[in-house]
């Protein structure tokens, strides 16, 4: 018995997408992707060790020096902030009850994970309009910055505390402790090395951060969060946010379960706000002008003493 051949029809079938021609093959009702479709990144917030949206739903276009549209980019509330702050205070005891080697030996993580991806962060940089070696510069600084602070987890008690003369028959003590949840407003100038710069001291002496990112330069922010996201930082520690400072000053300074705020740029209006609303629960204010973040002085251990309290004990003399 003869065997009958089903004849099989190609067609050629092309769309479009992206501004891309994407051609198709039809075999048997089949249909075989022959080209490659972009995949463009979505820059969202970072709350908690998650990637959620902004609960207003709304953004802001990042464009860079032709005008021409780089991203669009999470335009976080009040209510983004709160939310950050809750998961902050419940990682608070968690990060700061760790010994002071380990946290030393996540910040170096986070510079292993930073080094291997260079290129991206090199490649954003540029977008959003630094030249290659500015781009290669902050890079290479920022990483050096996560390993110099992860040298001092373990050494800035040891230069800090004291043990204090007194007249009676005691031993006192004078030791560092981290103050809480800290806000920061991260340098505009530096997308990820003021990033690391204002953030990294606060987590390094035991404090939990909610940062808001430049608004200018947000791209790196974003992707250093993945940078966290795939370390060994415990989700809620460093939390990121992206938006306009001039919205979010007021409720940053007012929120009751923020410790301390941490201010990087010199818009005076924006400081008396800040210092004036800290005023409600006593918070405290650090505010850094006009740092060379690149050069040794955007990097101190008196930046981690700026987010600590001191705690003295006393303890008697045995006869």
């Amino acid at each position: 018995m003869a065997t009958k051949i089903k004849k099989t029809t190609r067609k050629k079938v092309t769309s479009k997408a992206n501004g891309k021609a994407q051609t198709k093959v039809q075999s048997n009702g089949a249909f075989t992707p022959v080209g490659h479709l972009n995949v463009l990144k979505t820059y969202k917030l970072y709350i908690g060790g998650k990637f959620p949206r902004t609960e207003s739903g709304r953004y802001y276009k990042l464009m860079d020096k032709q005008q021409k549209l780089i991203a669009n980019v999470c335009r976080g509330s009040r209510k983004d902030f709160r939310e950050a702050v809750v998961v902050a205070r419940k990682a608070f005891g968690g990060w700061a009850g760790r010994s002071a080697y380990n946290r030393g030996q996540i910040l170096y993580r986070i510079a292993e994970m930073l080094e291997g991806r260079k290129a991206q962060f090199v490649a954003e940089l540029q977008t959003t309009g630094a030249t290659a070696n500015q781009a290669e510069k902050e890079v290479n600084a920022a990483i050096d910055r996560l390993v110099y602070y992860a040298g001092w987890t373990d050494k800035y008690q040891q230069v800090f505390s004291a043990v204090n003369p007194v007249a009676s028959s005691h031993f006192n003590f004078s030791i560092q402790e981290p103050t809480g949840v800290v806000a920061v407003f991260a340098p505009e100038e530096y997308g990820l090395l003021g990033l690391v710069s204002s953030v990294i001291p606060a987590i390094c002496g035991g404090n939990t951060v909610v940062v808001l990112a430049s608004t200018d330069h947000p791209t790196c922010a974003i992707s250093f969060a993945e940078v966290l996201h795939s370390s060994d930082v415990p989700g809620g520690v460093i939390n990121i946010l992206t938006g306009h400072r001039d919205e979010l000053a007021g409720h940053f300074s007012k929120h009751m379960d923020v410790n301390a705020f941490i201010y990087c740029g010199d818009a005076q209006d924006q400081i008396k706000t800040i210092q004036q609303n800290a005023t409600n629960n006593l918070k405290r204010v650090v505010v850094y002008k006009d740092k060379k973040w690149l050069s040794d002085e955007g990097q101190s251990p008196y930046f981690i003493l700026d987010t600590q309290e001191v705690k003295t004990t006393w303890h008697p003399i045995g006869q």
